[in-house]
């Protein structure tokens, strides 16, 4: 059996082809939709950068940190595809908290450091994928409980909250354009 056996002799047109047979873009389809996806994109950056705005602003206001790097990754995922499991509230909020609950787990049984961080990373995902709760961004979450160490009395209802902020801004950003991808696609 060769090569020639198994694939199609049809032709494809390209530049060695007659031009009769390359089909010719009829209407203004690509533009169309070239603008809709400058827009979309355009409308995607305006709300992730607001709900991040609107976490630093939060942070500032109580003079803590509530912007941390695991939620600008929660951020992009909810705008950029809001249908995917991972996207949904029930996986970003709970994940968030097992991440932390990781985090503080491994620091309760050993120092911190880049191996135990790491560690924590893993025990997130293996935790986040037993309970159906889907979001690599809870993984970086646990990490940065590890590296970072910061007091659970205060980190985790901020990082409930700000989990909660981002839902409701997916939530919010999906209604103002029309068309887009309605968000969430359920609740829990």
């Amino acid at each position: 059996m060769n090569a020639d056996s198994v694939l199609s002799h049809r032709r494809v047109p390209g530049p060695e082809a007659p031009h009769g047979e390359v089909p010719v873009p009829t209407g203004r389809g690509g533009r169309r939709s070239a603008w809709r996806g400058a827009a979309a994109a355009l409308h995607s950056v305006g709300a992730v950068t607001t709900v991040l705005l609107a976490l630093a602003a939060i942070g500032a206001a109580i003079s803590e940190p509530v912007l941390i790097p695991s939620l600008a990754a929660t951020a992009g995922v909810l705008h950029s595809a809001p249908t995917l499991p991972m996207a949904q509230p029930r996986s970003v909020v709970v994940a968030h908290m097992l991440g932390a609950g990781a985090g503080y787990a491994v620091l309760a049984l050993a120092q911190s450091s880049p191996w135990s961080a790491a560690l924590a990373g893993g025990l997130t995902f293996a935790a986040t994928t037993l309970a159906r709760t889907p979001h690599s961004p809870a993984c970086a979450t646990a990490v940065v409980v590890v590296l970072q160490t910061p007091a659970p009395a205060r980190f985790v209802p901020l990082l409930l909250v700000a989990s909660v902020v981002l839902v409701v801004a997916g939530f919010a950003a999906s209604r103002l354009r029309r068309g887009a991808a309605r968000y969430p696609v359920r609740w829990w």
